[in-house]
């Protein structure tokens, strides 16, 4: 009996230092492949932060990887894609991004066509300060005709809130690739089935030098452009996003703004 009441107490012992230890306990060492509970803490963590469009799924893989690259690029840390104790603490101390909030102004002044436009210049639209991750890329010639951009936008917007599968090619449901190639084809153009393919199409193009219905990339899940959205003009794309379906976002978004592959014109 006296055995046992120690044993108790030992144990409500443990239990309150554990406790007490809080977040330096609770800060495991994880790594690409990692998989559980803790990953999807992490996971859910990056996600409130705006670092992670996906749905947590407790596996540690590349858009996971790259999500943590990113963040600790924005805190200054070494970037490894590993989250120590140090990581961890940090990203748990970050406020909630509300949905869509745009970038913070850059301090220092933004080269001249870089991204964002003198106040002075009339009749010029704003434009987030983003570079293409790739400085050369495939090109073809722009075909879609300019007279045709409207009505490719009024059918891209017409799916907002259609939900996203991967392979999903109609509008029960689209993936990234699935939807523009299907938008496309309903004004008459076929674009190849895959974001990779559809980054071949067009001329290379700097963020300020886009128009709405030219296309943009992003590099989420896998090096290259696996991500892509229909320009729509002042600085916001229409995309069909892995947590949310099709709908329309800003560039300068933290996490696609972190993952900005390049942008293709292909307005004629």
């Amino acid at each position: 009996m006296r055995l046992c009441r120690l044993r108790k107490v030992f144990l409500a012992f443990g239990l309150a230092v554990f406790l007490s230890a809080g977040t330096a306990l609770a800060a495991p060492i994880l790594s690409e492949n990692s998989h559980g509970h803790d990953v999807l803490k992490l996971q859910r963590e990056l996600k409130r932060t705006g670092y992670l469009a996906d749905e947590p799924d407790g596996i540690f893989g590349s858009r996971t990887k790259s999500a943590v690259l990113a963040f600790q690029r924005a805190q200054s840390l070494k970037e490894t894609g590993v989250v120590d104790r140090e990581t961890w603490s940090r990203l748990q101390k970050q406020p909630a991004r509300e949905e869509n909030a745009a970038a913070p102004v850059p301090a220092s002044p933004v080269p001249d066509g870089v991204g964002v436009k003198p106040a002075d210049a009339p009749g010029k639209e704003m434009r987030p300060a983003l570079e293409p991750r790739i400085k050369k890329a495939p090109e073809s010639a722009p075909f879609l005709q300019r007279a045709k951009v409207a009505a490719v936008i009024a059918t891209a917007k017409k799916y907002i809130g259609t939900p996203y599968k991967f392979g999903g090619t109609t509008p029960k449901a689209f993936d990234c690739s699935g939807y523009l190639q299907y938008v496309f084809q309903e004004n008459g153009m076929m674009l190849p089935r895959t974001a990779d393919e559809q980054f071949k199409l067009g001329r290379n193009a700097k963020t300020a030098e886009l128009e709405a219905g030219d296309l943009v990339f992003f590099e989420t899940y896998e090096k290259g452009a696996s991500h892509c959205g229909i320009y729509l003009g002042g600085g916001k794309f229409i995309h069909a996003s892995t947590s949310k379906g099709v709908r329309i976002d800003e560039l300068s978004g933290d996490y696609w703004n972190t993952h900005y592959y390049g942008g293709k014109h292909i307005v004629r």
